[in-house]
């Protein structure tokens, strides 16, 4: 896979068909009405769209087993519970994104994809921890050069409806390197090895490729 390059435009590429649409329907009701009161909801509409679905690029952290953060939020989960993806007892961060957040999601580590599993389900407030469980959720199985496995989950939140993975199994994906989006609010869960150790709380707010969410043992 290709990372974003630099030169490459700051919205994402989901983005434009929404872009797009909003910016037809504000022009047409600034010339339709001829009222700038009855227009700027359109404008406004297309204002966060294109902040919604920005995507600027970013520069990955260096550091021997640093595990990065796939997204931009804030950390909702840090604790040692199943990872019911690879049936083992594991340190789980989340970060949650709201809809004023980045939505592109970037790759914790350097590694290839092992496996990745689609469920479908529930709509939930991605802020709450049973949205893990319960909603729809994207799961992709990383595995590091070094030995660690590591699953990266996408999960939709209470107005996502669209989760997208661009990834295969076989793919080397490097860190901070883009593979997918979500549209409008979800979370991202990592479940790492049990003895890693994180280097975030509760409550901190990260972004995606350039803040350190653990250490992995060495």
């Amino acid at each position: 896979m290709k990372g974003k390059a630099a030169g490459q435009p700051l919205i994402a590429r989901e983005g434009w068909t929404h872009v797009g649409l909003t910016f037809v329907l504000a022009v047409a009701a600034t010339f339709w009405f001829d009222s700038a009161l009855v227009a700027t909801p359109f404008w406004l509409a297309l204002a966060f769209v294109l902040q919604f679905f920005r995507d600027p690029p970013r520069t990955p952290v260096e550091g021997a087993g640093l595990v990065l953060a796939p997204a931009d939020g804030r950390v909702v989960s840090v604790e040692q519970t199943l990872d019911p993806w690879l049936k083992r007892q594991a340190l789980k961060i989340s970060v949650f994104m709201n809809v004023f957040n980045v939505h592109s999601n970037r790759s914790p580590v350097d590694g290839v994809v092992r496996e990745q599993w689609y469920h479908s389900g529930l709509f939930l407030n991605a802020v709450l921890d049973k949205a893990s469980r319960e909603n729809e959720r994207n799961a992709l199985w990383l595995a590091t050069d070094d030995g660690h496995d590591i699953t990266c989950v996408q999960v939709a939140g209470l107005v996502a409806r669209r989760i997208l993975s661009y990834v295969t199994p076989g793919d080397r994906l490097r860190r901070g390197e883009r593979y997918g989006f979500i549209r409008f609010g979800s979370r991202l869960d990592v479940y790492l090895p049990v003895n890693a150790r994180p280097r975030v709380g509760l409550g901190d707010k990260v972004r995606a490729a350039e803040s350190v969410l653990a250490e992995l043992p060495r």
